[in-house]
């Protein structure tokens, strides 16, 4: 059973379950990533309910018990972050490009899908960034990129930003400097970096706005973030693709320069004027900002 058949699973029988087991039933269903990776007893002491009730609950959900439901997260939720990769090479290399670009199409498809039911989340990101006092973009790895393409786009706009990642400081040493006051926005897609978890986990703790742009819920980052977006990054080769991800800072930071009015359209003209710096650029080509 996977997990969206387990939450639908759930939700067709909550009406009908006594009012301790819904409460386990409805931790069940908004925890799937935390439950998979938790002890029956660290589980039953969360809840304030025994360990034989939970093994009660996942019986009545269609399990052999607590272990079997355990074991069924863990996997599908492993599979979301660790695909086989050799399961999507496409096999004859002479469509290669078209199926490649169906798929790209996919995953920015889906990334709309999830900023389309994410309005809220959207106002509040936009709400923070403005009210912050220094916007902090980590990632590590691949996810680096769209963490640097944030930095810059907050660079443009005039916002005060600070790019972190591992260099001669680990992400623990830079994310001392980060107050309340502050914001850190972190893009993570697999594989997920503990360092980067931890350090999302120390800054949260200080009551930052932690923001998450990652591919799913699953991601350990999520459990310490204000804020999450997700993006799709289905990709038969090279691990994730960044097309959704970099599609989600195109959109955000758009957004972003729109509620900043004047201010934004000031920024704005002053990169545009830059273009004119003959030193750096053919204005005989054309200049476009």
């Amino acid at each position: 059973m996977d997990i969206q058949r387990l939450e639908d699973n759930i939700r067709g029988k909550l009406n009908n379950f006594p009012a301790k087991t819904r409460r386990v039933a409805e931790y069940i269903l908004g925890n799937a990533p935390e439950l998979a990776f938790h002890s029956i007893t660290e589980t039953a002491e969360k809840l304030a309910v025994s360990r034989a009730q939970l093994v009660r609950v996942a019986r009545m959900l269609g399990f052999d018990g607590y272990a079997d439901l355990k074991n069924s997260l863990q996997k599908r939720l492993l599979n979301q972050v660790i695909p086989s990769a050799s399961d999507n090479v496409p096999d004859d290399t002479s469509d290669i490009a078209l199926r490649l670009c169906r798929l790209e199409k996919s995953n920015l498809d889906e990334t709309y899908r999830n900023f389309s039911d994410n309005a809220e989340n959207v106002r509040k990101f936009c709400s923070s960034a403005l009210s912050s006092d220094a916007i902090y973009c980590m990632g590590w790895g691949i996810s680096s990129l769209p963490a640097e393409w944030l930095y810059t786009r907050f660079a443009e706009l005039g916002l005060k930003s600070v790019l972190m990642r591992r260099g001669s400081l680990s992400l623990l040493e830079q994310a001392r400097g980060i107050g309340e006051n502050d914001m850190l926005i972190v893009c993570e897609l697999p594989s997920y970096v503990i360092e980067v978890t931890e350090a999302a986990s120390q800054i949260s703790e200080r009551g930052t706005t932690v923001v998450a742009i990652t591919d799913s819920g699953a991601a350990p980052v999520c459990q310490y973030s204000d804020i999450q977006f997700y993006v799709s990054d289905d990709s038969p080769l090279f691990g994730s693709s960044l097309i959704g991800s970099m599609f989600a800072v195109h959109v955000l930071t758009s957004i972003l320069a729109k509620e900043m009015g004047n201010e934004g359209k000031r920024a704005l003209e002053e990169q545009r004027d830059g273009l004119n710096d003959e030193r750096v650029y053919y204005p005989s080509f054309g200049l476009r900002y």
